[in-house]
This record gives C-alpha cells, structure tokens and sequence, in this order.
C-alpha cells in the first residue's frame, strides 16, 4: 500500500531510533551506556506526582478543553509574566502534548506549501521534518564552531527571501548547549522585524542555565516582534517530566486559535492528569529545579574536560540544556576491521556496536563533523562511557 507524499516526505526522529536501539541491546543483556536520551535522569519531584494521585482521587479524569484547562492556561500567563516578562491573555495560551506538539502545531497553523523556514544549524532533529510534514521547504542556514553554533544577523538577513516565512529559534540549544545573549537576540529582532517572517521561539531548556548566562525571550524585545513570535514551554526537561507531555505555547491569537483548531481534531485536550501535575509544577515549589542544575552542572564540567583531553576532539563548554556536542571529524575517515569512518552515522555506530555507548550522529541535527553527548545520566555512567570512547577511538587508525 503507498503511504501519503507528507509520509514520504519525513525521516523518523534519529534519536528516538538511537535511544531504541540501545534499549533492544540492553534488553539482549549487553551492558550498554546511553548517552542519547534528551531527559533529565532525576524522577518526577514528589510534590508533582502527588497532584497527580489526588487528581485521580478528586475524578479528574474526563475530557478538559481541547486547548487546555482554565487553571492551568493561567497558571501559564502568569509564568510568563513572572519568569519572562511576557503579557499575555489567557486565550493567547494553549496546552498541547508536549512542547514538540507545540512545534509541531505552530509550524502547522503557520505555513502553506512553498514556504521557506529559516533553521539554524545545529537544529533540533524535528524541525526539518515537521516543516516538511506541513510542506514548506527547510531552508538550513550553517552556523560554526567559531561563532559557538549560534546565528548572526548578518546570516539571518542574507538568508531571508520572499518565500521566508518563519525563523525557528531554539536557546538554550538542543544539541550545542549555546545561550543567545540579549545582544544577538536584539540583533536578531531588528532583522526579524524589518523583514516581518515569524519566528518560533523554542525555550524549553530556559532554567537549565550555567556560569551566570542569562535566558532572554527574544519576544520581550521589540512590540512587533512580539505580536510575530510563538513563545514555547513545557514541564518536560525541567520538571523531569518528559513522559507526562505537558508543552505550552503562547502568541498572536490567530495562531493560537488555529493550533487549538487543529489540536481539537487531531489529539483533543492534553491528558487530565498530566495538566494537574503541570499545574502544580509552576505553581509549586521550585527548588528541584536548582537541585537539577547543580547536579548538571558538576556533569558538564566533567564530560567536557574528558572530551577535550582525547586527541583529535574539540568541544565548547555548553552554557545551557544537558547536552555537548563535541567535534569527532578528525576521526572520520579512520578504519577499524576493514570499514571506514565516514561521518558521524558511521561514528555513532561503531561507538555503539563495539564501545557499547549509544551517541547520537550530529547529520542528524545538521552537522556531520559532531556527536551529540547527552549528560542526564549518572557521573558514573560518564565516566564508564568516556573511558569506553577513548579505548574506542583509540582503535580506529
């Protein structure tokens, strides 16, 4: 039977293949180390879990609005306000499955066949494909290691076309670790308005920040861009709350209103309980939050200072999320057992099959020469799985 041209269009998500595979393994009794996973290792703080069980108890159980409950919609404005300095209406609010759901219905709701959508290197896997899936053309623009993976102005207004449509902008970054600063994100903002492209804002990672960087919502810096700009959150990453899927969006209420249209025939409303627990994950205690952190942070400086000491890899110090992204190239072409190193698929692979530690390959966010090191994971585990790429890399010649 021939799948749809949207189907046929896509790529499955390269991490979640990853991070599957490495779980068959395990299940085969191989003593795998994964690095690939993107959520925090820490369990779902206590005070959250238990909003759920009374939320179960008190029978909230049932349908809620598709676009989310009136408790939880304002607990959203008002976290806006409070962390970001951002002032919106309730109705310019929706809760959706995830804040990759969030994406996902944003670019939906935003653009028609033919429409380019700027993307930065390195990008989240699922930015080129759900542009696809909406049938816009990704339009990828490299960034580089000198400029610590981050976009220029410059970069940004040579990109634009009169096909441009969007900017999908994503700080602090999945997979580089690199923070926007004020000033690149003012810079930004000027391009953005003088052009009049949208721009989704992905800040899922914002309190997750190290060495005093600072997360700015580039909505708060100029009124047009803001009436432009799809703000997006969730409790996932800094809640521990991956599996519960709880993203938010906020925006100009045209858009807001058509993702809530299109999520009321595709998912109906985010789980019941889940939006309990999301509640109280805003309205609760916070201190989970900076316990995560510190432990992040102790991980980063570990995982970085190891990668750096092996010859031949370079990586910057991320200032946020959970993630490095080392430069591997000077190993691709090497050969192990008559196979070559190729690129980062190749890389990722044999780390894999024959070190036992799961990566994942930076083609799959845009840049061959990196792997993507996820640090939510024990320092025990790190110090495993570095010691196993060292001995790894130390085969290839």
């Amino acid at each position: 039977m021939a799948v749809s041209q949207c189907i046929s269009r896509i790529e499955p998500s390269i991490t979640l293949a990853i991070t599957a595979k490495a779980k068959a393994m395990k299940a085969e009794g191989i003593d795998v180390v994964s690095l690939s996973a993107g959520e925090p290792d820490f369990d779902t703080p206590d005070n959250i879990k238990q909003a759920a069980i009374r939320a179960i108890d008190e029978g909230m159980t049932k349908y809620t609005p598709a676009v989310g409950t009136p408790a939880l919609r304002k607990a959203v404005v008002e976290k806006f306000r409070n962390d970001n300095g951002l002032d919106y209406a309730v109705e310019q609010v929706i809760v959706n499955c995830g804040a990759k759901h969030s994406v996902f219905l944003a670019v939906m709701a935003l653009v028609d066949p033919g429409d380019e959508v700027l993307i930065p290197t390195p990008y989240w896997v699922s930015y080129p494909e759900m542009t696809k899936a909406a049938g816009g053309t990704p339009k990828i623009i490299e960034t580089t290691a000198q400029n610590e993976y981050k976009l220029t102005a410059g970069q940004l207004e040579s990109a634009i076309t009169p096909r441009s449509k969007l900017l999908i902008l994503n700080s602090p970054s999945n997979p580089s670790g690199m923070v926007y600063t004020r000033e690149e994100l003012q810079a930004l903002a000027g391009v953005i308005k003088k052009s009049g492209i949208y721009v989704i804002s992905d800040e899922i990672y914002e309190k997750i920040l190290y060495d005093g960087a600072e997360h700015v919502s580039i909505a708060t810096l100029d009124a047009d861009v803001f009436e432009r700009t799809i703000t997006i959150n969730g409790a996932s990453k800094c809640y521990s709350m991956t599996g519960w899927r709880i993203g938010y969006a906020a925006g100009p209420l045209d858009v807001i209103k058509g993702m809530g249209k299109l999520q009321s025939q595709e998912t109906s409303n985010p789980t019941s309980i889940a939006q309990a627990a999301a509640l109280e994950a805003l309205q609760g205690p916070q201190d989970s939050v900076a316990m995560m952190v510190r432990a992040f942070n102790e991980r980063r400086k570990y995982l970085v200072g190891r990668l750096n000491a092996i010859g031949g890899v370079s990586c910057i110090m991320p200032k946020g999320a959970f993630y490095a992204f080392p430069d591997f190239s000077a190993y691709h072409g090497r050969s192990v057992g008559g196979k070559t190193i190729e690129g980062s698929v190749d890389l990722c692979g044999y780390l894999l099959e024959q070190s036992h530690v799961a990566v994942v390959p930076g083609a799959g966010f845009g840049s061959d020469a990196n792997q993507r090191l996820s640090y939510a994971t024990s320092m025990e585990m790190l110090e495993k799985a570095l010691d196993r790429i060292e001995e790894g890399l130390q085969e290839l010649s």
